[in-house]
């Protein structure tokens, strides 16, 4: 664990993604988001319950990453809620649409530095009902994991709820490359 890591530990105990976010895995979230192309849910849920078998079998539910109600009203579905349902179909968990609320209207997270990521997302989700969550094992399920910012965000708010464990599933993950010589 990095120090920072360990001065804060994260909120999200554990985390998985079906695929590193690249040329191909990009154009297929970005035409879940912002096309609703939804033929390909079915996969991406095998994808994801495989990528995350072992969080899944540990959880009680998985909680779809919440939109503001503005853009949902603008986008029409959540993503995150369409990718919640597909592993639910292969696994089985329940999907909690209502344990997490986005409260606070937040700009898109994209161009941003990790910083201004966290800043951007800090106080933007709430347990709904803190009942619902209390002592549960929940998943939260996303479309990319790009710095964490969000799923840490979502995780805070459940663990406030009194949530005993949060982790995360995500269809695709940004990896950045490591200088060996640094």
């Amino acid at each position: 664990m990095c120090g920072a890591c360990a001065a804060r530990p994260p909120r999200v105990s554990r985390a998985r993604s079906a695929l590193v976010y690249d040329a191909a895995s990009r154009a297929l979230a970005l035409q879940l988001k912002h096309a609703g192309r939804t033929d390909g849910l079915a996969a991406f849920g095998r994808w994801m319950a495989r990528a995350g078998g072992d969080l899944l079998a540990d959880a009680d539910a998985l909680v779809p990453v919440p939109l503001h109600r503005r853009r949902l009203r603008a986008r029409r579905f959540n993503q995150s809620l369409l990718l919640a349902r597909a592993v639910s179909r292969v696994t089985g968990l329940p999907v909690d649409a209502h344990a997490l609320a986005r409260v606070k209207p937040t700009p898109s997270q994209g161009g941003r530095s990790a910083k201004a990521r966290m800043r951007n997302v800090s106080g933007a989700f709430a347990a709904r009902d803190p009942g619902r969550v209390r002592g549960a094992r929940l998943v939260l399920i996303d479309d990319v994991y790009t710095t964490g910012a969000t799923l840490e965000a979502c995780a805070r708010a459940l663990a406030r709820g009194g949530a005993a464990d949060v982790m995360a599933i995500t269809l695709s993950r940004v990896v950045r490359p490591v200088d060996p010589l640094k």
